[in-house]
């Protein structure tokens, strides 16, 4: 049994975890970026710095208020689940994850000083890292990250073809092209 968990399940299972772990790489820096982007606009901005500057169990309730304000609107999502609208159900699970966590970044990023004076606070945040660091070391150590990290290099190498500055690049050089063909 040993065998075939290490053998035949490890490699899949391995795979699957560095495509979550590049996902993850991905959508935080995209979601962190979005989010630094909206809090420059003057409400949120003023928001922002009235969240930085909460005492430490006021930044714990409002590090809690994501998680609150999203359950009505998975639990949503399941029932319509239930009802037959399945895709429009997954869409929305995934929406609301994704706004949650990008709400989430933001708001531990503004009280994280005030949440790391929290004892308690300090010590999961710290096993949950060396977890992490444990499982991210594991995993970039495997075939599978470095076969991911590969695919993700000939991604950037394909998107960066298609950027719109290259692209007007090519058109300004064919252009040119046509008209040293029409001068001869």
């Amino acid at each position: 049994m040993r065998y075939f968990i290490k053998h035949f399940l490890t490699p899949p299972l391995m795979l699957l975890a560095a495509l979550l772990m590049f996902a993850e790489e991905v959508l935080w820096e995209a979601l962190k970026r979005l989010m630094a982007a909206l809090g420059k606009l003057p409400v949120i901005h003023a928001i922002e710095l009235r969240i930085a500057r909460l005492p430490p169990y006021a930044a714990a309730a409002v590090f809690l208020v994501p998680g609150c304000l999203l359950l009505p609107v998975k639990i949503s999502a399941l029932w319509l689940m239930a009802h037959g609208h399945a895709l429009l159900g997954c869409e929305v699970i995934i929406i609301a994850k994704l706004a949650g966590t990008a709400l989430v970044a933001r708001i531990f990023t503004l009280t994280r000083d005030q949440l790391m004076t929290l004892t308690w606070f300090a010590r999961i945040y710290t096993t949950i890292m060396r977890w992490r660091t444990t499982l991210y070391g594991y995993v970039m150590a495997s075939p599978a990250w470095h076969r991911v990290q590969a695919m993700r290099a000939r991604l950037r190498a394909w998107v960066s073809r298609w950027k719109p500055g290259r692209i007007s690049q090519r058109l300004r050089a064919i252009q040119r092209r046509k008209r040293r063909t029409a001068f001869r």
